[in-house]
């Protein structure tokens, strides 16, 4: 197996059936599998300096994350959609996948904080990343979340 990371995507350099690979993907686990009926496709896909991660597995894309452009520099860069598909869980690849997002908003907002909304059960994982709960848990779309940031 070869698992391989694509630097950061810019929403411009996204191929058509790259964007359709994902959003299948966004919609097999967070829709289906996750059995969680909302709107995915939010208008963030293609705006700003907004940036994909792409994790694919000998060829076939598996993981993701999406990287969304901070409103102001006072605000933090968002991590958002973070995806292992079921077929690919317990291989680790969550790690590599947040680290490779973490650095490119490090690279493309140097200094600016990270943060991103978790759902509850992972929250754990990412403090092993550098991610501290910020507030309280609560329901997003019937899924316990809650907000941390680095």
């Amino acid at each position: 197996m070869h698992f391989e990371l694509e630097s950061a995507v810019h929403h411009h350099d996204l191929s058509v059936a790259q964007l359709y690979t994902i959003l299948a993907l966004r919609n097999q686990v967070f829709v289906v599998e996750q059995q969680c009926v909302y709107q995915d496709i939010d208008g963030n896909d293609l705006s700003g300096d907004n940036r994909h991660i792409l994790g694919l597995l000998d060829g076939k894309l598996l993981a993701y994350a999406r990287v969304l452009t901070p409103e102001n520099l006072q605000q933090p860069v968002r991590i958002g959609r973070v995806i292992i598909s079921l077929e690919a869980r317990g291989l680790s690849l969550g790690y590599r996948l947040m680290e490779r997002a973490i650095a490119s908003c490090e690279q493309h907002w140097p200094g600016v904080p990270i943060a991103l909304s978790a759902q509850a059960h992972l929250q754990d994982f990412y403090f092993h990343l550098g991610f501290k709960p910020i507030g309280d848990v609560y329901f997003e779309d019937g899924i316990p979340h809650i907000d941390m940031q680095n």
